[in-house]
């Protein structure tokens, strides 16, 4: 199961609170989701389904995705552009745009300030997740991308 990338297999990825699970086609991936419901519930833990969402290259016909019955949402954006050329120039345009915005949220604050460690948290706490979680975890639901008109 997975998809090999430089020479590795790889099956999963992990990002704060969210997983991704990689596979060559539909019915490995239910199978991988199933076993991963599985493991789960073994330790008292429990898929939000309303939450749980699948992406599938262009080269994938459509297809029904279920679990337990229920159907699975397509996820048709990840709040990343990615592109064939491996340009990172507009990703980081985005990246530098969501920092501005973050850092002009709590300007005021900081400038109130002179403690040295609320400035250091209100940092922490609003700048560096718009440079680096926001992106990865952002994603929209391809009935909802119909509903705000993106297709």
């Amino acid at each position: 199961m997975g998809v090999k990338i430089d020479g590795r297999q790889i099956h999963h990825l992990r990002f704060a609170d969210d997983n991704v699970l990689i596979t060559s086609n539909i019915s490995q991936a239910g199978c991988m989701l199933a076993d991963f419901d599985k493991a789960r519930g073994e330790i008292g833990l429990r898929l939000n389904l309303t939450n749980v969402m699948f992406a599938r290259s262009g080269s994938v016909s459509y297809a029904l995705f279920t679990l337990n019955g229920t159907v699975i949402s397509e996820c048709s954006s990840y709040g990343r552009e990615i592109n064939m050329t491996n340009d990172l120039a507009p990703e980081l345009s985005r990246k530098k745009r969501a920092a501005w915005g973050a850092i002009k949220s709590i300007d005021d604050a900081v400038k109130r300030t002179k403690n040295t460690r609320l400035r250091t948290h209100l940092f922490d706490s609003t700048v560096l997740p718009a440079l680096t979680y926001e992106p990865e975890s952002r994603s929209l639901r391809k009935q909802d991308a119909h509903s705000k008109g993106r297709y």
